[in-house]
């Protein structure tokens, strides 16, 4: 097997990066917003893991969360709205050895991207996805989600939602060939960086729910769960989170759940007080569509030439 002359280089220094390799400009979030603890744990990831940065990319779409291509320093699409899922799989169909992370709103992803991430999740192609719930419109000044529970005064719903809240976690778990699933809260660091973690070593289409705080437009949304941990329930396992014992001792409400049984995991998320956290289901023998199709091998000039000329011989003038 031949190197490129890059690999070769590339291959004798191997840099250990450090969190300010991949940090990039000054976060434009609000002080208090979920969407600074989640940067930081993928930084982290990405130092730990030690991830080269001309081979990560970050995809997002519109939104408050979609801003996070913008602050790390590796390769980054910040595409337009709802459309985040499939600028990431052409990419990983292009070069499936890039480590592609997908970060999306509520709005983004369960409005007007919903029928990409359901097929998203179909296709269980090799990425980790970020969906950032903060269950409002934020960088739109305050409209009512998919994801805002009922009764929730917005400025497209002043009197408050009459509809119940999409919930992610069942529709995604309700799609063919789902592969992992889980949900955190941006509020318990620990538990945020160990579940993204599990999440990027997973092959397959990894789909992530984090329920963030907004504190400009919902900043008593989640006070009564971040104020009383017996309303957040750690779901640990063998197979999956395994707590410390420093937040074993503050999150005492804890439920032993194998991630393999997926009956159990939409039981557990049926409920949504307390907010289960933790590894929901996991397959590892679903295959991922670019393997299946064969992704990345190069196409040579002649290859695209033939490709062309047998779509021009089907007209005529």
């Amino acid at each position: 097997m031949t190197i490129a002359p890059t690999e070769c280089l590339l291959k004798l220094y191997e840099k250990r990066n450090q969190i300010e390799d991949y940090q990039s400009g000054v976060p434009r979030w609000c002080t208090g917003c979920g969407d600074n603890a989640i940067l930081a744990a993928v930084q982290r990831i990405c130092r730990d893991e030690n991830l080269r940065p001309e081979r990560t990319v970050f995809v997002s779409g519109i939104g408050c969360s979609s801003r996070f291509p913008h602050y790390m320093n590796t390769y980054g699409f910040h595409g337009i709205h709802g459309r985040a899922l499939p600028v990431a799989e052409g990419i990983k169909m292009a070069r499936p050895d890039l480590t592609v992370f997908v970060n999306t709103g509520d709005g983004d992803c369960c409005s007007i991207g919903a029928a990409h991430w359901i097929h998203a999740v179909r296709y269980n192609m090799n990425m980790t996805v970020m969906l950032h719930d903060n269950q409002i419109y934020g960088l739109t000044k305050k409209q009512a989600s998919p994801t805002s529970p009922i009764g929730t005064k917005s400025n497209t719903t002043p009197r408050g939602s009459y509809l119940e809240a999409m919930h992610p976690l069942s529709v995604t778990l309700g799609i063919e060939n789902v592969s992992f699933v889980a949900q955190v809260v941006d509020w318990i660091p620990e538990v945020l960086y160990q579940v993204l973690n599990a999440a990027y070593h997973h092959k397959g289409f990894s789909f992530v729910r984090i329920i963030q705080r907004c504190p400009e437009w919902l900043p008593k949304m989640f006070e009564p769960y971040v104020n009383d941990p017996s309303r957040v329930q750690l779901l640990h396992h063998e197979n999956g989170l395994k707590l410390s014992a420093g937040v074993s001792k503050v999150y005492r409400n804890q439920l032993e759940h194998d991630p393999s049984n997926m009956n159990r995991a939409r039981e557990i998320i049926s409920s949504s007080d307390p907010i289960p956290v933790g590894i929901l289901f996991q397959d590892k023998t679903v295959p991922c569509y670019e393997d299946i199709r064969n992704a990345g091998h190069p196409r040579t000039t002649e290859y695209v030439r033939a490709g062309l000329e047998a779509e021009f011989d089907k007209f005529s003038v």
